[in-house]
């Protein structure tokens, strides 16, 4: 049932999902950024809120099948430790982007840029996420973590019969 959920062999929900929180959260630094920057930035200090919470909840979903596909990984191995390493700060990224939403529901409406430590928070949040992106991708690319095997890739790189040249076109016509 977890594999149903996770997604299909060869294209599992995770990657698709993960995208969310990913953007939602380098947007809201930009927005956080730009804030510091504009004469008048309370829109984009709204915007890097409600873009953090966008991103908590994708961050929420994804983690969901990521734990499913983490399940599939046999404990003890390499891919495992890499998994849990993964999920950890995952986690970790996630639990301070949830922080910096409650420390910044207090300024909720306020017209001023966003404070130059929710904003350090956001950073170092993001640089976390990026290494949690490379080990997600050393799952993939080098572990083979739900990829299909060589054999059904192979499918993909076949090229297909050409058709024959020799053959003469069908010239019949009904009279």
């Amino acid at each position: 049932m977890s594999a149903v959920l996770a997604g299909p062999y060869g294209h599992p929900f995770h990657p698709m999902l993960v995208t969310l929180p990913i953007g939602a959260w380098v947007s809201s630094l930009v927005f956080d950024v730009a804030s510091r920057i504009v004469g008048d930035p309370g829109f984009l200090t709204k915007g890097s809120l409600w873009l953090i919470s966008i991103g908590l909840l994708g961050a929420l979903a994804a983690a969901t099948i990521g734990f499913l596909d983490l399940m599939a990984i046999p404990t003890g191995t390499p891919a495992f430790r890499t998994g849990v390493a993964h999920m950890s700060l995952n986690l970790a990224v996630t639990v301070s982007y949830a922080v910096n939403l409650v420390w910044r529901h207090a300024d909720y409406g306020t017209p001023d840029a966003v404070d130059i430590g929710q904003l350090a928070l956001s950073a170092v949040s993001l640089a976390a996420l990026s290494i949690a992106g490379y080990l997600g991708g050393r799952l993939v690319f080098r572990d083979g973590v739900r990829v299909v095997d060589e054999a059904t890739q192979a499918d993909a790189f076949e090229h297909p019969s050409p058709p024959d040249r020799h053959r003469r076109p069908d010239r019949s016509t009904t009279a």
